[in-house]
């Protein structure tokens, strides 16, 4: 197996025994491919993904600009289902560029992390 999918597996596995999510703050889990980027909300407890976005059908603007939305969208999908507070996943990935564009989106739009 490559190097550096190996670390990447121990980083994400040293990650989750630390974040869990609850029915009360549910993970709000990012993931950021080189094509696009998906965030879903998910109860740990239960196992059940409560919210999920991506912006495989949102085709205009740029990587960072549909990052935005997607985090928009999936702060308004929660505000509907009655969630406010959520703890934030980036899963290794750093708090840079489309990932912090995500999550300032979705704070601006109503979730606390």
């Amino acid at each position: 197996m490559n190097k550096k999918l190996e670390k990447r597996i121990r980083l994400k596995k040293k990650i989750r025994t630390k974040i869990l999510g609850n029915e009360n703050r549910p993970r709000f889990s990012v993931f950021r491919s080189n094509k696009f980027i998906y965030a879903q909300i998910i109860n740990d407890e239960t196992g059940k993904t409560i919210v999920s976005a991506s912006d495989m059908d949102i085709k205009k603007g740029t990587k960072t600009e549909r990052g935005v939305s997607v985090g928009a969208l999936v702060a308004k999908s929660a505000n509907e289902k009655g969630i406010k507070s959520v703890v934030f996943d980036r899963n290794g990935f750093k708090y840079t560029g489309r990932i912090k564009a995500l999550a300032d989106s979705a704070r601006a739009s109503g979730l606390e992390f």
